[in-house]
């Protein structure tokens, strides 16, 4: 097993030199009604069901370098291409690199809706962080959570710990009023209501959607190898 936060630094060396960060695709997408998006490389976890392969396992071998202002760039005239009011940074975890991320934020028109796709691990880890999200008011944080409780937590991604920071970053969120929202992956049933009721938070209306695991090729052959396919199918 690992820990989130070391793999975070390891893979910051890899992913992130000054304000360049690596990122591997720029498309045009379906996702929320259409949206252009960003994917970047690397992670600081492993879940077994990922779908982005290359960029989080070998991300030494993946991707180029850009610098944030290329990055808002080529989404913005995607956007406008396509007639999009929307532009995401999916694929790996989008919060390694900080500066880059911030600098991203910065250069982004203000007229179209940044959402910013993250498991919260470095969220939860360092307030100060979500703080300097409080200038840019176009700005909507998809938390996805792995799993319910820490157990599950640990069962999807390998890690030892992780959890906790993921209640921690909707805490953090709440408390400095950044727009967000839950996407929950979990194989239990009810877990939605169950992570509402358990932890020490005031979600109130809070959207927590289901995050839909999809099985393809390589996901199902490393979900096969790890012997636990039927929990997905």
């Amino acid at each position: 097993m690992y820990n989130p936060i070391e793999l975070t630094k390891k893979t910051e060396n890899i992913v992130v030199k000054g304000d360049l960060k690596k990122y591997y695709r720029f498309r045009a997408t379906r996702f929320y009604g259409g949206i252009s998006t960003a994917d970047t490389v690397g992670c600081n976890l492993r879940c077994k069901f990922c779908w982005s392969g290359n960029s989080v396992w070998n991300s030494n071998n993946t991707g180029e370098f850009y610098t944030p202002d290329q990055v808002a760039d080529k989404l913005e005239k995607i956007a406008m291409m396509k007639g999009f009011n929307q532009i995401r940074i999916s694929g790996g975890e989008p919060t390694i690199g900080r500066n880059h991320l911030i600098a991203v934020l910065s250069n982004i028109n203000k007229k179209y809706l940044f959402i910013l796709e993250t498991n919260g691990i470095l969220l939860g880890y360092d307030k100060n962080f979500v703080k300097k999200f409080k200038n840019f008011k176009n700005l909507h944080v998809r938390v996805c959570f792995k799993g319910a409780s820490p157990e599950e937590f640990s069962f999807l991604t390998g890690a030892k710990e992780g959890f906790e920071y993921q209640i921690k970053a909707i805490k953090n969120l709440i408390d400095e009023n950044i727009s967000y929202n839950i996407a929950l992956v979990s194989l239990k049933k009810g877990s939605s209501d169950f992570l509402k009721h358990k932890y020490n938070i005031n979600l109130g209306k809070t959207m927590i959607e289901t995050e839909e695991i999809i099985l393809y090729p390589k996901v199902r052959k490393r979900l096969e190898k790890e012997g636990i396919i039927s929990f997905f199918e």
